[in-house]
């Protein structure tokens, strides 16, 4: 059976976001992909404080300079598909205020049908920490487990009533509520992340950077569930950061996603081997514009179902 293929929508500056995602969306939904995807980027600083990922010395790519709201972005293409889910993979959970997003998440939902998927992360820029967070750096993991509980309790059943460090709600009516539960995923690169994900949400959110890799991650991830005793399956959904080139990639040291769209396919082939249920596709970083980022997913998309994903 093929696995689940989602698109990330287009977000970052080359796009005209009102106009792009819905067609982008629209397209993707026809094309046969399954799920359409946001990522959270809030600024772009010069200088900055830290390289990529905190890494020193690795700089932020360009494409990060200007990056359209998630949940606004997922809206546009709520209005435009019928059928595909809505993700976010991820948002950073402590640049929200916890109560908001879960009544924007349940919003989103009741609106769509049904549809969101909410990916959450802690981040790791401290520049955006330094604008926009709700706590310090320092206490991230603990503001991820508080919005958790935050979600849990505004989307179930009325008098809502919490009691955390962030967020204090009398009992009250907290509406609208999700069409149903939505998932929440985590990606989980730690061993104290992945406690949390086994115990407390739906799945997993990896970045896909070889099969092997995965695989030994996936493996030790679900021995992990079956140590701590949990019962319900790990949804696993792969995100696959594609670096499309239009001649296949002939150098020595080719990266996972890298390529043409038959090395492209091929990747998504091995990784999908692993057995996971879906892998979400980031084509939109190389595209020039919304009509070629819709053609490129059109062409992976074939490439991918031709090779058996």
């Amino acid at each position: 059976m093929a696995i689940r293929l989602g698109l990330s929508l287009p977000q970052t500056r080359q796009y005209d976001i009102g106009r792009d995602v819905p067609e982008v969306a629209r397209a993707a939904e026809r094309t046969g992909y399954e799920s359409l995807w946001v990522f959270e980027r809030i600024l772009f600083p010069e200088p900055a404080t830290q390289g990529l990922f905190g890494i020193p010395g690795l700089p932020w790519p360009d494409q990060y300079r200007a990056v359209a709201d998630p949940l606004v972005t997922l809206a546009l293409a709520a209005t435009a598909t019928e059928r595909a889910q809505l993700g976010t993979s991820v948002l950073i959970a402590p640049l929200h205020v916890p109560f908001q997003l879960a009544r924007g998440l349940a919003s989103l939902d009741a609106a769509s049908g049904g549809r969101v998927v909410a990916g959450l992360g802690t981040g790791w820029s401290l520049d955006e920490y330094a604008a926009a967070a709700v706590a310090p750096f320092e206490r991230r993991g603990a503001v991820l487990d508080e919005v958790i509980d935050v979600c849990r309790a505004v989307w179930g059943p009325d008098p809502v009533a919490y009691e955390g460090a962030l967020t204090a709600i009398a009992p009250s009516v907290v509406g609208p509520k999700p069409k149903r539960p939505i998932p929440i995923l985590l990606p989980a690169t730690s061993a104290r992340a992945r406690r949390r994900l086994v115990d407390r949400a739906d799945g997993w959110m990896p970045v896909g950077a070889g099969a092997e890799q995965l695989a030994e991650q996936w493996r030790r991830l679900r021995e992990l569930a079956a140590e701590r005793g949990r019962e319900e399956p790990v949804r696993c959904v792969v995100r696959a950061n594609a670096q499309h080139t239009h001649a296949p990639y002939r150098g020595g040291s080719r990266r996972p996603f890298q390529g043409s769209a038959e090395q492209i396919s091929e990747d998504l082939a091995t990784h999908a081997a692993v057995g996971v249920e879906e892998i979400l596709i980031d084509l939109q970083g190389r595209a020039r514009d919304a009509a070629e980022l819709t053609d490129l997913a059109a062409e992976v998309y074939t490439a991918a179902r031709a090779a058996g994903v």
